[in-house]
Formats: structure tokens, C-alpha cells, sequence
């Protein structure tokens, strides 16, 4: 595992942060990081890259510990909030940053190192403004500067924190793609960030924080299958033979529990009713399968609607509503 904690804290004065976290990002993938506002998730990234020294709890990054130069002279990181000095060019913040990690001055003074400073701009798009002062960029180019940054000792893995943040659509697309890159060349990428939509595009797997503590973690197809807690799944049915008076005599003939958790039938167009029901467990929308086929109506189609990130991250933020937020 690229990243592995066990009940790692950090709390501040008692309060805030994060407790008992218990994770695992493996090796080559992209790890998206989840939670509302104030749910302990920047504490959590900043103890991984060594800037908070935990409370309790025991964590390993690259097989070092937390904060052990061997690790963080592997790692790339990319924080929510940064600056650059105003009066720097790209080319001499990142030789900045090479000394940063590691390397001699003259080192980075050397043509292979320009050519590494050439390229890393190139690749998040800022190679025509190499030489310019960074104090004219927008919030948008020095966002990509401090990608840049990050990745130019091209790390075995890679956090960050909110990277899209200040970027237009068509950046995002381009911070994607370069996400991408990095994965099918083995790199690890560790993301924080409230944009769902990357999160459903990029990642293999994913957690969720809330009020500071882990409420779920793993594959993001199985949390987006998931039943949020035991609250129930939802399940779609799609039915021929289906007439509004019908519908209305099957649903009247339904136990009160079973009919209260049917939605509104909508129609196809081929006729056909599309119906969604909220079902405890499998075995109901089994005996839901039963009374529609008894009652003469033909099923075509039964099975779980899969959430999308956005439902899904609402469902378990409301599902934890009776907790404290942070």
C-alpha cells in the first residue's frame, strides 16, 4: 500500500480535525478524499504530508513513516492554499523547488534539469509563459504552476488538495487527462477535492469524512452500490402491460409498508411503467417481482439503480445529520 493509517488523530485543543481515521490507498491508483466543509479532511491531508504531527494513531506513506525525508523526497504535494512569490518566473520557481527537494544549486542549473523544467510546464500547460513574472497570472495559471511544482521530481505519488479549484472547464478536462497520465504510468495520486464529478470520472477508490471521523472507504463502484448504513436500497422495476387503473387497484391491494415506498410510475416510450421503489433488502424486491407478475402485469426488468457520486455523497451527508459537524 502506497498509504496506510491506523486510528490516526489530530485534533485541535479537543476539538476539529480528525479521529480514529483507518485507511488504505494502494499503489498506482487515483484515491479521491470526501466530506463536507469543516469534515477534517485538510488535517488529514496535511498529517500525510508531514506539515501536522498526529495526535495518536500510527500511519505509513511510501513505507516510511510520517514525515521521514525518505518519503517526502518521493512525494508530490500540492496544498489548498499557496502562493508564489510575485517577482518569480515559472522556470525560477521550479528550480526553487527542485533545491526544495533535494537537489544542489548547480544542479539545477544543468541542461538536463532545464529540460525537466521545460517539460513539466509543458505538461500542465504553461510552457508559453516560462519566463513571465507570476504576479500577472491568474488564479487559474498559478494553479497550474503549483501542479507543476509538485510533480516536477516526478514523485512516486502525488497529493492533492483541491488542484481544480481555480481552473475553467477546459483546464479541468486538461487536469483530468494529465491525472490520467499519471496513473498509467504507476504514479499514486491522492485527491482532496468537493468537485464529485471528477471524483466519478478518476477514481478507483474513495472515503468519506464527516464531523472528522471515516464514515465509508473503498472501491467507488461498491460505495456507489452501497446501502448507505442499512437505510434501505433503491430499486427500479420495469413493467408491461401497464394501465393507470391497474396500477391503482395493485397499489391499494399493497400492505401500507410496502406501498408507502413506491414513487410515481412514469411511462417509457414504448409504454412500459418505470417504477422506483426504496426496498429494505433483496429478498423485498423480490416480493414486490411477485405481486406485480400475480397482479398480470409482465416485468421486464428488476434490479438496484446505481447512485450517482453526487446522490450518493448527499445521502450519506443527510444520513449523518443527527452527528455534531465540525
Amino acid at each position: 500500500m502506497m498509504i496506510e493509517t491506523a486510528e490516526l488523530t489530530k485534533t485541535y485543543n479537543g476539538r476539529g480535525g480528525c479521529r480514529g481515521i483507518t485507511l488504505q490507498v494502494p499503489e498506482g491508483s487515483i484515491f479521491g478524499l470526501l466530506g463536507p466543509n469543516g469534515a477534517g479532511k485538510s488535517t488529514f491531508v496535511k498529517m500525510l504530508a508531514g506539515l501536522h504531527r498526529p495526535d495518536s494513531g500510527r500511519a505509513t506513506v511510501l513505507g516510511q513513516p510520517l514525515g521521514r525525508p525518505e518519503a517526502r523526497q518521493r512525494l508530490g504535494y500540492l496544498p489548498e492554499l499557496f502562493r508564489f512569490q510575485d517577482w518569480l518566473t515559472p522556470v525560477e520557481v521550479l528550480r526553487f523547488h527542485g533545491q526544495l527537494g533535494g537537489l544542489r544549486p548547480q544542479e539545477t542549473r544543468t541542461p538536463a534539469f532545464r529540460a525537466r523544467v521545460r517539460d513539466t510546464l509543458e505538461l500542465v500547460g504553461l510552457a508559453e509563459a516560462a519566463d513571465r513574472r507570476v504576479g500577472g497570472f491568474s488564479k487559474g495559471m498559478q494553479q497550474r504552476l503549483g501542479l507543476a511544482a509538485a510533480l516536477l521530481l516526478e514523485p512516486e505519488l502525488v497529493i492533492l488538495d483541491e488542484p481544480a479549484s481555480a481552473l475553467d472547464p477546459i483546464g479541468r478536462y486538461e487536469i483530468r487527462s494529465l491525472l490520467k497520465r499519471l496513473r498509467s504510468k504507476g504514479v499514486t495520486v491522492f485527491l482532496n477535492t468537493h468537485l464529485l464529478e471528477d471524483v466519478e470520472e478518476l477514481c478507483d477508490e474513495a472515503a468519506f469524512l464527516y464531523g472528522g471521523e471515516l464514515v465509508a472507504a473503498g472501491p467507488l463502484q461498491q460505495l456507489l452500490g452501497s446501502t448507505d448504513g442499512g437505510s434501505g436500497i433503491n430499486w427500479r422495476f420495469r413493467l408491461g402491460g401497464w394501465l393507470p387503473e391497474t396500477w391503482t387497484e395493485l397499489t391499494g391491494a399493497l400492505p401500507g409498508t410496502l406501498a408507502s415506498l413506491l414513487n410515481l410510475a412514469e411511462s417509457d416510450n414504448q409504454g412500459n411503467a418505470l417504477i422506483a421503489a426504496r426496498v429494505t433488502d433483496r429478498e423485498q424486491a423480490g416480493y414486490l417481482c411477485s405481486l406485480f407478475i400475480r397482479s398480470g402485469l409482465t416485468l421486464y426488468e428488476s434490479g438496484p439503480e446505481p447512485y450517482s457520486l453526487e446522490a450518493w455523497f448527499i445521502r450519506m451527508a443527510e444520513s449523518r445529520q443527527g452527528g455534531v459537524r465540525q
